[in-house]
């Protein structure tokens, strides 16, 4: 097991909107060995936290017709200051979907669109300090903006979290498309995410979006396992210099990805 404390900046709490909770807590109990911390919250809407190893992991909530898309993950960076926050995102030249709003005593959140169009959520902790593990099967592996303008989100992820972006495979080369195109996220001397040139990986009507990956012990396994509770392959296990990596759509059709470091690692 690997503690977890994310530094501003970094991911530090992801959740899923979903359909049908009940179903999705049994499917990811199932392949992440996931829990829930007691019944749903009628003062947060019905939100639960997943638990695993007795610490919280991620979010559950119930869909509200007037609350956006159904049956999809997102992913919060950690602030200290939800104002400073916004004035960096507008600043930067993205927009506002929901503004700073205290969650009880549990901290703050809000929810920005950057400049190539992703979602992308703020979490301050109070009481609800996010994620503290990364590293063993059922926590987080890694964290993507799939980006349909990447020149617009490695110049806005920096202006808002202080970020450096270290680019791999082409070095930035302008010319480059698809999954060579690719900024490394420092916060610090740590990446915990990155930036995908996402223009030509899907088709036009999908937009930017945030994705997460989940480590497990063996995916090929894990694929099995989910396929057979209802989960479509979107790519089956793939073994790339960052790891073994595989891609899903839950029951509901929530896309996730699975991910386990390369050997020696």
């Amino acid at each position: 097991m690997t503690s977890y404390s994310a530094p501003v900046g970094a991911p530090t709490w992801f959740d899923l909107t979903s359909s049908d909770p009940a179903r999705a807590v049994d499917f990811y109990g199932a392949i992440f060995g996931w829990e829930v911390e007691g019944p749903p919250r009628a003062e947060f809407g019905g939100y639960q936290n997943f638990t695993r190893n007795g610490r919280r992991i991620a979010g559950l909530m119930p869909h509200m017709a007037e609350a956006g898309p159904a049956n999809v993950w997102s992913v919060y960076l950690h602030t200290d200051d939800p104002e400073t926050t916004v004035q960096a995102v507008e600043k930067a030249g993205g927009t506002m979907m929901v503004p700073p709003m205290a969650v009880g005593e549990e901290g703050t959140m809000l929810v920005a669109v950057d400049t190539a169009g992703a979602a992308i959520g703020f979490w301050q902790p109070n009481r609800h300090v996010g994620f503290s593990e990364w590293g063993t099967h059922g926590t987080p592996y890694w964290f993507e903006c799939q980006s349909k303008d990447y020149a617009a989100s490695l110049d806005f992820y920096p202006q808002v979290i202080g970020a450096r972006i270290e680019e791999v495979g082409t070095g930035g080369d302008p010319d480059a498309v698809g999954p060579d195109h690719y900024g490394q996220v420092f916060v610090g001397e740590q990446s915990y995410s990155g930036i995908m040139d996402a223009a030509k990986m899907f088709p036009p009507e999908v937009g930017s979006f945030w994705q997460i990956y989940v480590r497990v012990d063996d995916v090929a396994d894990t694929v099995k396992q989910a396929e057979s509770l209802g989960a479509e392959v979107l790519m089956g296990g793939e073994e790339t210099p960052y790891g073994t990596l595989a891609a899903l759509k839950d029951p509901l059709g929530a896309a996730f990805c699975l991910g386990h470091p390369p050997a020696g690692m």
